[in-house]
């Protein structure tokens, strides 16, 4: 779980620390595979665009660790959108991971019920996430169909939900760590923070469905009543999540930590065995022409409504980027009301 007061001390990084990197790893002798994901100056890009409080810019950021480990997975130059809607505080997180590596994100929120629960100390992600669900879309461009799988939200972390998810819906055991914090550095002050992310992601992937099974699987649709068939997990599966469990905060946001001896220090005992580590970047796909072309598709009657002070503007909720038009510039080739 996330601790929201972490503050990481400022350290020289070790020569090969990366930032905004994706490590694939596995280790064969435990049937494991992963990925870890450390994030600085893209979630940091990210979440200053807006003037979030902390709680709710700390729980987007675990939604964008979330969505670039997961969408990181695509074989194809796709999307990958995670999107939350919940009746909490923080009623909606919004990230688009598009592959192979450019991530945006962003939030909507009761202002009232956030500071509510910041003076109520009451900013667990699951008490401002609320009841809900989380869903998470697979889009392979405009000749493929969508694929989009649903989780429920009821009062827990994201790292919750995405383990229903893969309980119930990919049947793979999985383990999912999260972390977000504020670095503080030398003469920034309290006028400026930098915020870092990280995370790791471990299943169980054996040759045998039969070892699968006898991992941490949904019994499925079982009647009520019927007494559960208890199977021996399995060692490989038991011991791979239970060092994943020992991870700290700190070591999945600490600068001077690098991926690869992360990875080392947890599992060197059994060989794991490092792939090429992609980057991630922050980006978001509006322009100037995408929104010229959405006002346009407008009929006149909505353009003039969205007129104020004699000119329309259309601030990207993504990144918070302006575009600023005169009703004139939008009015050749309007479409008609």
């Amino acid at each position: 779980m996330n601790h929201p007061d972490i503050a990481i001390p400022t350290r020289a990084p070790a020569a090969e620390a990366v930032d905004d990197t994706i490590l694939p790893f596995a280790i064969k002798a435990l049937d494991l595979r992963g990925r870890i994901v450390r994030l600085g100056a893209a979630v940091d890009t990210i979440l200053t665009s807006h003037d979030y409080p902390a709680p709710v810019a700390k729980l987007l950021g675990e939604a964008i660790v979330l969505a670039v480990m997961l969408g990181s997975a695509l074989k194809f130059d796709g999307r990958f959108i995670l999107q939350t809607k919940s009746d909490g505080p923080v009623r909606m997180l919004v990230v688009d991971f598009t592959a192979p590596g450019k991530v945006r994100g962003c939030a909507r929120f009761d202002a009232d019920r956030v500071a509510a629960a910041i003076a109520a100390n009451a900013v667990e992600p699951g008490k401002l996430l609320g009841r809900g669900h989380l869903a998470m879309t697979i889009d392979q461009g405009p000749e493929m169909s969508r694929y989009q799988g649903l989780v429920p939200l009821d009062g827990g972390d994201l790292q919750d939900a995405a383990h229903q998810y893969f309980l119930r819906s990919e049947q793979i055991p999985t383990r999912v760590r999260l972390a977000v914090a504020e670095e503080f550095r030398p003469g920034d002050g309290e006028r400026r923070r930098h915020w870092r992310a990280g995370g790791i992601l471990l299943q169980f992937l054996p040759n045998s469905i039969e070892r699968a099974r006898q991992a941490d699987l949904d019994p499925g649709d079982a009647p009520a009543g019927t007494a559960p068939h208890v199977v021996a997990e399995d060692e490989a599966w038991v011991e791979g999540r239970s060092l994943v469990a020992t991870v700290g905060d700190i070591e999945l946001i600490d600068p001077a930590l690098s991926s690869e001896r992360l990875a080392y220090r947890l599992f060197h005992e059994h060989g794991v065995r490092v792939f090429r580590a992609a980057t991630v970047e922050a980006h978001c796909s509006c322009s100037r022409g995408g929104v010229e072309t959405m006002l346009k598709s407008f009929s006149q009657t909505d353009r003039d409504d969205m007129v104020e002070d004699g000119k329309i503007t259309v601030t990207c909720e993504f990144c918070s980027s302006t575009y600023v038009f005169a009703p004139a510039d939008i009015a050749t080739d309007a479409a008609s009301p």
